[in-house]
């Protein structure tokens, strides 16, 4: 529990911006939680994100001050972040971008910076080069780095970081009126009464993991009666993928992201995580939570957060992935075990309340430090 407590009486509160990168890997919806935790204990808060994540989050509704700020590194959003910050008591940014643009502002500064690392990226060539200089910079000019799996605690040490620690983050539950009879009103409207349904997410572009999943969808297409897999995304690559799809005779059906992934998995009965890294992917952690077995890669930090509580298949395998699937649609006594298994571990997650009372004890250090 953190040793912060309410300012003395005529003492202002603590100011803290959140600075908000893409608001990917479950990034938005922990800023938000996290802001209204703050808030509830007495701290001021500021949220600098571009004006899309304050319409889905609501940072407001949260008692979070709102200012709108590029992820884009310009001389005006450097401008902004440093107006943003003059008066902060600490500046806590959220992934790479986030923390360039702190790091750039605060340069001149004492304001103690916590940059949260939330994932990793697997760009090749020229673009894994300026990634590893800019991962350099941010974890050097960070007071102290916290990273949500073990392996980005590792990254971030190995690019020179002065202090980074495990934190893992509470992704609050997805709630959706897709529940219960809605969720088997969006399964018929997929065309899955009567069959399996299989749920999975990733971007439709050129990156090798949609590929992967139509190669596997192969390995259950023989199946009597047949699983549908609802793949949700979107990208340039969407009508090329269709066509494969047409062409090949998969059973596979492409949904936007606007569906949600928890109104998919509302009457899903395998989810799959298919990814080259992920961490604490917000999929994985609903499909969990919801008893939904899951066929995950093991990548990142996914065996360090789904434990023995889902099927782990090598990236890059989709003769693995399809038979993992498989085997699972015919053994109904073990998807019962991993559902059972999936709820236990999901407890065991670190909870928005303790998420909040961690990241408060290294506020509280870092400022009493900056004023000892």
């Amino acid at each position: 529990m953190s040793s912060w407590t309410a300012p003395a009486h005529g003492r202002a509160p603590l100011h803290v911006v959140q600075l908000l990168g893409g608001g990917g890997a479950g990034t938005g919806p922990h800023v938000r939680s996290l802001s209204e935790g703050l808030v509830a204990r007495g701290v001021r808060v500021t949220v600098g994100a571009a004006p899309p994540a304050e319409r889905r989050y609501r940072f407001t509704t949260a008692g979070a001050r709102f200012v709108p700020v590029t992820a884009r590194t310009t001389f005006a959003a450097l401008g902004t972040v440093a107006d943003l910050c003059a008066d902060a008591d600490l500046v806590h940014a959220h992934g790479m971008r986030a923390g360039l643009l702190a790091a750039l502002a605060l340069r001149r500064r004492r304001t103690p910076l916590v940059v949260t690392w939330h994932a990793r990226s697997t760009a090749p060539g020229p673009r894994a080069h300026a990634r590893r200089l800019i991962e350099h910079g941010v974890a050097r000019a960070a007071s102290v780095v916290l990273a949500t799996t073990s392996d980005l605690v590792d990254r971030a040490r190995g690019r020179g970081a002065r202090d980074a620690r495990l934190a893992p983050v509470a992704l609050p539950p997805c709630r959706t009126p897709e529940d219960g009879a809605g969720g088997r009103k969006l399964r018929a409207e997929l065309g899955a009464v009567g069959r399996p349904l299989l749920v999975a997410e990733a971007g439709l572009d050129r990156s090798q993991t949609p590929g992967l999943l139509l190669a596997a969808a192969h390995a259950w297409r023989r199946r009597n009666p047949q699983p549908l897999l609802a793949l949700a995304g979107d990208g340039p690559e969407r009508s090329a993928l269709q066509r494969r799809i047409d062409r090949e005779g998969l059973p596979v059906r492409l949904v936007g992201r606007g569906t949600g992934t928890g109104a998919l998995l509302a009457d899903a009965d395998v989810a799959l995580l298919v990814a080259r890294w992920a961490g604490r992917a917000p999929l994985a952690e609903e499909a969990l939570r919801r008893g939904v077995p899951l066929v995950a890669t093991a990548v990142g930090g996914v065996p360090e957060v789904v434990g023995g509580a889902a099927v782990l298949v090598p990236y890059g395998d989709p003769r693995a992935l399809g038979a993992a699937v498989d085997a699972l649609l015919a053994d109904p006594d073990r998807r019962a075990a991993l559902a059972v298994a999936g709820r236990a571990r999901a407890a065991t997650w670190p909870t928005e309340d303790t998420t909040v009372a961690q990241v408060l004890s290294v506020y509280d250090e870092l400022t009493a430090a900056t004023t000892s």
